[in-house]
């Protein structure tokens, strides 16, 4: 999966949570955390110029 797509299915993620806490679907305290959820799938990623060196 490219950075592209990854950054699209994040970003859909996000706003599905978003969506489904303004209909009420899951709890506004739950959704409120969703973006902490996503900081350990960021923080895994390698950095692109780590990659370049030799």
């Amino acid at each position: 999966m490219t950075r592209i797509q990854e950054a699209l299915c994040l970003a859909t993620v996000l706003l599905a949570i978003a969506v489904l806490a303004v209909f009420e679907v899951i709890p506004e305290h739950v959704a409120q955390f969703a973006p902490l959820a996503v900081v350990p799938w960021i923080i895994r990623r390698n950095p692109a110029c780590a990659t370049a060196r030799a």
